[in-house]
Order: structure tokens, then sequence, then C-alpha cells
């Protein structure tokens, strides 16, 4: 099947407009500044903000899956980013969607989160906590051990004085995530499998 020249050129442009995204995604990776840079040196948690606004444009949700005006960033628990992600992420949009920043206390409120960062304050409850979103099309993310290998989606690690993160691909596929291949190749590892 052939492209129309217009058909080519807006494809051109999207792979262009994910070239620059990816180009600063691996910037945050190999020690970058943050979006607005701020600050020559950023804080753990500045970087950890940035990877998850950035997670936003590497993965696809199913187009039932959420509000469609806002891109829905949350943090469940004790919040360690402080004010991190107002100065970081404020005035940001993924895919045309404006992001808005939550901290919920309960599960119910996760309705309208495309990414859930879970507290390392909610370990002892972590299993409940996946059993509950098993087939909702949240991405989760945390930094607390083990968090891929106990079903969780993508988990912050530090390796060198950097932030990384590890991907369990069969955690988000089963809830009907897609993720760019992009992102997987920029994570430490990829978990598949059981």
């Amino acid at each position: 099947m052939r492209l129309s020249a217009t058909s080519r050129t807006h494809r051109l442009l999207r792979l262009g407009a994910e070239f620059v995204v990816l180009a600063v995604f691996v910037s945050v990776i190999l020690g970058g500044t943050t979006l607005q840079g701020q600050n020559s040196n950023p804080t753990e948690y500045q970087v950890k903000a940035v990877y998850l606004y950035n997670f936003g444009k590497f993965v696809e949700w199913p187009s039932t899956a959420k509000p469609a005006n806002v891109f829905g960033i949350c943090v469940l628990g004790q919040d360690p980013f402080g004010t991190t992600f107002d100065t970081t992420i404020a005035g940001e949009s993924v895919n045309t969607k404006k992001v808005v920043i939550q901290r919920i206390t309960t599960l119910q409120e996760a309705g309208s989160c495309h990414i859930l960062f879970i507290s390392s304050s909610e370990e002892k409850r972590l299993k409940e906590i996946l059993t509950t979103l098993n087939e909702a099309s949240i991405l989760t993310v945390s930094d607390m051990p083990q968090f891929v290998r106990r079903g969780g989606m993508i988990q912050f690690v530090t390796t060198g004085n950097k932030v990384r993160f590890e991907v369990n691909l069969t955690s988000a596929e089963r809830t009907g995530l897609s993720l760019s291949s992009q992102l997987l190749k920029v994570a430490l590892s990829v978990r598949t499998g059981s």
C-alpha cells in the first residue's frame, strides 16, 4: 500500500516530533536538566517528575480509558515530590491534554489518573492496590524495592547516582497499555512473562 505525499509528510512530522521527545527523554536519563531548566543539578524527585511526565508521551492508553481533555498524573500516599510537580511540569501537556497533578488518598480517586505514582508509604498494601488496579488502564509507577517483580509496571531505580527505570511489560499490556519501543530501549530492564 502506497502512502500519499500528504500522509508521508504527516508521518514524517510525527516521527520527527517523537524523535525530539525521545531526545529530551534520553537527556534526562543522561543527567540533563528538568523541563524548565531552573536548576543545573536537579534533585532526585525533579528527575522522577520529568520521567513521569515523559512516560505519558511514550505510552498509549485505550481511547475510552480516561477523560479526553486532561492528562492525570497522580500520587497515592505520602507525597515525596512536595512542590516539585508544581515547579517542574506545571503548565505542560501530553498529546494536547493539559497535565493535571493530583494527590490522592484512596483508589476510588484514581479514575482520572493516567499515571499513578505509588508512594513507598503504601508498601504494606501494595498487593491490594495492584489487585484493585489489575484491569484499570493506569500506568503504575513507584520507587519501592521489587515493585516490578510484585506486579507494578515501572520502577525507578538508582544506579551510579542516576535515576533509571525497569519495566514490567506484561503488567502494562494486561491492562491495555501499549509502551513504545523507544521507551523500552532506554529501560534498564524489561520484564516479560509471569
